[in-house]
């Protein structure tokens, strides 16, 4: 009889595992199928996706010598740079000054910064807009204030939060004495943060810097909503990659050059992934070499 059991637990155990790694491997095949199709073929000129007319580099030289595509890029990496700095500062301050706050300030700073994440992202785009036409009719005397300071102030307030999120649970785990312990060994109260405290915490940082430039890369709703004239687009209304794609949809197809753009990114972007596992798997090791000694 137990054998019996036994045997039957190991054959459900099979069972649950070969369910787990089947819902596994068709996610894995729905999301990434998409993507290699479309990186096969970003080689051929061929306009619309499924017709092969020979493996060419050609989309890939045209694509630097797109204008259009190119002044949208550099929006696009200008806005989510700046954007995601400023949202690292403040959210990091914002984080460690909530940590240090008394319980009833830290809950309700907690409450207000969790809105924005769970709230719907057309609220704040409309929230925004409502400001900055009340601020443009009532204090700059009906003036168009619309342009990259708004659309840099829409996707602070976006990416903020997600930086804050991510630097918390670093300083939950970090020990709560260390700064305390900077201080009694003669560091100032800022010196204190930056030798002891903002090295514990790095790894949140680094998250939520990451986490804050693909929010401002992916974002169409804020931007449409709250860009004007500016940057690299002049006096035009600021074009980023997402507001660009949805211009070309409503006249046509996109164009075959952002398949080679699309290929570019994601393998900066596997790269960039690649380069970090290496980084933290040596970093792990080196560690545990230094334990064991």
């Amino acid at each position: 009889m137990v054998n019996d059991a036994i045997a039957r637990n190991k054959r459900k155990d099979v069972a649950f595992k070969s369910i787990g790694l089947f819902v596994i491997f068709f996610i894995l095949i729905l999301m990434y199928v998409p993507i290699l199709v479309l990186i096969a073929y970003s080689f051929t000129n061929a306009t619309n996706v499924g017709t092969w007319t020979g493996f060419s580099f050609d989309l890939y030289g045209a694509l630097f010598q797109d204008e259009e595509i190119m002044t949208a890029l550099g929006n696009t990496i200008i806005l989510a740079l700046s954007s995601s700095a400023i949202s690292v500062v403040l959210g990091t301050c914002g984080a460690i000054g909530t940590f240090y706050s008394s319980k009833k300030a830290r809950a309700s700073i907690e409450m207000v910064t969790q809105i924005p994440v769970v709230n719907a992202e057309i609220v704040i785009a409309m929230s925004l807009t409502v400001m900055f036409v009340f601020c443009g009719t009532y204090l700059f005397m009906g003036a168009n204030i619309f342009s990259f300071w708004t659309l840099l102030i829409g996707h602070v307030i976006l990416s903020l939060p997600f930086v804050y999120l991510s630097v918390k649970p670093k300083l939950l785990q970090m020990d709560p004495h260390i700064y305390e312990a900077a201080l009694d060994l003669g560091c100032s109260q800022g010196k204190a943060i930056f030798k002891a405290v903002l090295p514990e915490i790095m790894p949140g940082v680094g998250s939520g810097a990451l986490l804050a430039i693909t929010l401002s890369l992916d974002d169409f709703i804020v931007t449409a909503f709250t860009r004007g004239a500016g940057l690299l687009s002049g006096e035009k209304t600021i074009d980023t990659l997402s507001t660009l794609v949805q211009a070309k949809i409503k006249k046509g197809p996109v164009p075959p050059e952002m398949r080679a753009l699309t290929t570019l990114i994601f393998l900066f972007v596997f790269l960039i992934v690649v380069l970090i596992t290496v980084y933290n798997n040596v970093k792990a090791r080196r560690n545990r070499k230094k334990a064991r000694y």
